[in-house]
């Protein structure tokens, strides 16, 4: 058997994190098994799907590197352009005696619940349509039509279905307690619960995975494949993602999308590691390579409780991908969010990797490397007040005039050289290197925390750095 998967997200808002785990261990699955990963765009709500959400998913996934075998921009991957499958099921299972329609109001159904609630019974259908007549050549629902019924799937009543899940293990059914389901709505659209089940059966789906919300789902579509004369699929459900709270994640945690976590400056490969670990181990292993992780990837090794999201483990993560990124790459990768920061932007690739190189050991995203890059990038920097009153004092002026001259007079600009500058400033004014580098430091970056003070000259350069030691003279003046 080859091993098929997929993932089936509604373009009908962002891509939430908890969601694309799902899609993430359906792709880890099938690569780890050489199958095929198939995208479904599960957008049978037409008022509530948007081609912007159709593309933050797909530009979300190819981020990640979650790429699909099957799916958009083939239209057969859509539900929308499939209702004609979805129609000839319906009339299959009518036919068949295995669906009726069902001619209940809102009101009917609400006066049901409310009366299940008040002799503390489990809410559900009663069936009282299951038993009536119909043609057996009955119209699919039509609202406008003025058909304003709509298809139930005749479920059994006796016996059990058994879901031997491949995380949560056996878990069995009464069929008593399964009412009979809406397969079609009186708007003439299919329910979630029908669409699937045929979409899983066409695209020859061997293994859903999902998340466990979806479990009290498994035997009613169980129950439709096999009314359709269909084998249903192998089935995976995977705890909730919840929030450090305990609580079912959400916007209160902080960001909750694919798109947020990219825009605000995290690598995908971060990611993609840390949705794999949320409910998933190899042994203490916390960093694994994407090789690695599909090498590894099996059910048997996913929790049966719900992952916490540590939104701190995810920015060790993100810290530990930034400092073994390749200089190039990340100096590539920081330029939009220099140029969404309004920053003069750098022409000189090599000049860019020189300054990434001493803010990446203490940078942990892509936008706090920017924040801490603003000296670098801007040509008049704003000095911390109180930062001036304290270093930046009257005495120190002959002290920065004379390192501006030093550093002036050299033919080699580097790291050796600035050093061997500073060295001959202290000797003549018997000042120790605390002394002198920290009123440079706010000269040239306008506080008192930075890379080393060698480093950053180095990659200031000789003019710039000359005329902020000049403008800093300047101030020592009016400081004092």
């Amino acid at each position: 058997m080859t091993v098929r998967t997929r993932y089936a997200p509604s373009p009908t808002g962002a891509l939430h994190i908890g969601n694309v785990r799902s899609g993430l261990f359906a792709w880890l699955f099938a690569r780890h098994h050489r199958g095929a990963f198939i995208l479904r765009i599960d957008d049978t709500d037409r008022e509530r799907s948007t081609v912007e959400s159709l593309n933050e998913i797909l530009e979300s996934l190819t981020w990640l590197g979650i790429e699909w075998d099957e799916g958009p921009p083939n239209p057969e991957y859509f539900q929308a352009n499939r209702f004609h499958r979805y129609r000839e099921a319906a009339r299959e299972l009518l036919r068949n005696g295995r669906a009726y329609p069902c001619y209940c109001t809102a009101a009917e159904l609400d006066a049901m619940r409310k009366q299940a609630e008040r002799e503390h019974r489990k809410p559900g259908y009663d069936g009282r349509c299951r038993d009536k007549p119909f043609p057996p050549d009955i119209e699919l629902p039509d609202a406008r039509a003025g058909r304003n019924y709509t298809i139930r799937f005749r479920s059994p009543r006796h016996g059990e279905t058994v879901v031997d899940d491949l995380v949560k293990g056996r878990a069995v059914f009464d069929n008593a307690e399964l009412d009979d389901l809406i397969i079609f709505r009186s708007d003439g659209v299919p329910t979630y619960n029908f669409a699937t089940v045929l979409d899983d059966a066409d695209f020859r789906i061997t293994h859903v995975v999902r998340g466990d919300d979806h479990l009290p789902n498994t035997p009613r579509q169980m129950q439709i494949f096999h009314a359709l004369g269909l084998t249903p699929p192998a089935y995976a459900h995977l705890p909730m993602v919840m929030g450090p709270d305990g609580a079912k994640l959400s916007k209160r945690h902080g960001a909750t999308s694919v798109f947020a976590y990219r825009d605000a400056g995290y690598l995908p490969e971060a990611l993609l590691n840390y949705l794999a670990r949320l409910g998933w181990s190899h042994g203490d292993q916390e960093i694994f390579s994407r090789d690695e992780l599909i090498a590894y990837f099996d059910f048997d090794a996913c929790g049966k409780s719900a992952g916490i999201f540590n939104p701190e483990k995810l920015l060790w993560l993100n810290f530990h991908y930034m400092k073994e990124r390749p200089l190039d790459q990340l100096a590539r990768e920081v330029r939009p969010f220099i140029e969404k920061r309004g920053l003069p932007i750098p022409g000189d690739d090599a000049w860019l990797a020189k300054m990434v190189a001493t803010l990446r050991e203490r940078a942990k995203t892509l936008v706090e490397l920017v924040d801490f890059a603003v000296f670098y990038l801007k040509d008049e920097i704003d000095i911390d007040p109180k930062a001036a009153a304290k270093f930046l004092k009257p005495e120190m002026a002959p002290v920065l005039m004379e390192l501006a001259n030093q550093l002036g007079s050299i033919d080699n600009f580097n790291e050796e050289a600035i050093k061997a500058a500073f060295e001959r400033v202290m000797a003549g004014h018997n000042l120790k290197l605390g002394q002198l580098a920290q009123p440079v430091r706010v000269a040239l970056t306008g506080g008192t925390v930075s890379p080393g003070i060698f480093e950053v000259i180095a990659v200031l350069g000789r003019e710039r750095t000359i005329a902020r030691l000049r403008d800093a003279v300047r101030k020592t003046h009016s400081v004092g």
